[in-house]
């Protein structure tokens, strides 16, 4: 909050240009990458791992549970994240946080948030169809465009 509120702020805004390539950069990193994740993480507990006798252990009745429970996440996060095809679509998503909260700090919250959320979820339904080779009903379609209509609604409300 600014110290001295009759005080103009000397920091320029960005422009509408940067606002809106900020909000479909995030709505693509996180929409776009999910599928991605999805997928890779779905291939890796399907395929079975080399490591997994070394892992014996784990299954022991006199290796205690809380143990086994913990070691078992921390060697499934680790093989998922040593897998190209989920470790970049993960550090895209990642990276698209970090460009969310830059955003929150620049444009106003109750827009940046929704926005970004649907754009998330638009990227999301495109991401499918290109990973997934899903098909894209009439029903998504007018879904997707009745949520482009909802963005149109906000930005609207807050310039008028």
């Amino acid at each position: 909050m600014d110290p001295n509120p009759d005080i103009p702020s000397t920091q320029p805004t960005p422009s509408l240009f940067r606002y809106v390539l900020g909000f479909l950069l995030v709505g693509a990193a996180w929409g776009l990458t999910t599928p991605f994740m999805r997928r890779a993480a779905v291939s890796s507990s399907s395929s079975s791992d080399s490591t997994s006798s070394s892992r014996a252990w784990l299954n022991h009745p006199n290796t205690p549970w809380l143990k086994a429970k913990i070691w078992g996440v921390l060697y499934g996060v680790w093989d998922v994240l040593k897998n190209p095809a989920y470790a970049i679509p993960f550090l895209i998503n990642v990276t698209g946080s970090v460009w969310f909260f830059l955003l929150i700090g620049q444009a106003e919250l109750s827009l940046t948030v929704p926005i970004t959320n649907s754009l998330a979820f638009l990227f999301t339904v495109l991401g499918e169809w290109w990973a997934e080779k899903k098909v894209i009903t009439k029903d998504t379609w007018v879904g997707m465009a009745l949520v482009l209509g909802g963005i149109g609604l906000c930005v609207h409300s807050k310039n008028t």
